[in-house]
């Protein structure tokens, strides 16, 4: 498998939270691509990757160890000064449709535990998804 660059490995997080649940919702990868497309860490990302990118997520997630093979690539790629943003805009991500499945709450755990975000902070980046998309 190829080797992921940082921008790839949060795109693979942000698909890989939409798929957790077993379903991408379309606010979900709208959203998806509103981060891609407006955040400076995408600035010079080719954003034709994503559908590759997503395929390695797709790919993974069928295997039987692929969640453990999956963390293992994303954060070899990752900066440890990107761990709150990854963890920031897979929040925002699994808030974008309104609702959050236990299999997404489960994820961001796990992913919270993976890139060892410290539960304070945690909390903070998930209270500030909730409070931006949250409707009347």
């Amino acid at each position: 498998m190829a080797e992921l660059s940082p921008e790839d490995a949060l795109v693979a997080l942000m698909v890989g939270v939409s798929v957790s649940d077993a379903a991408i919702r379309t606010a979900e990868l709208v959203n998806i691509e509103q981060i891609v497309n407006h955040l400076p860490v995408f600035a010079n990302y080719d954003a034709d990757r994503m559908r590759s990118i997503g395929n390695i997520v797709f790919e993974l997630f069928e295997e039987e160890d692929g969640l453990d093979a999956f963390f293992g690539l994303v954060t070899d790629a990752l900066p440890e000064k990107l761990y709150e943003t990854a963890y920031a805009i897979c929040c925002d991500v699994a808030a974008a449709d309104g609702a959050l499945a236990q299999s997404e709450l489960r994820f961001l755990e796990e992913l919270r535990h993976e890139l060892e975000i410290d539960r304070l902070h945690a909390a903070a980046i998930e209270r500030g998804a909730r409070a931006r998309h949250m409707t009347l």
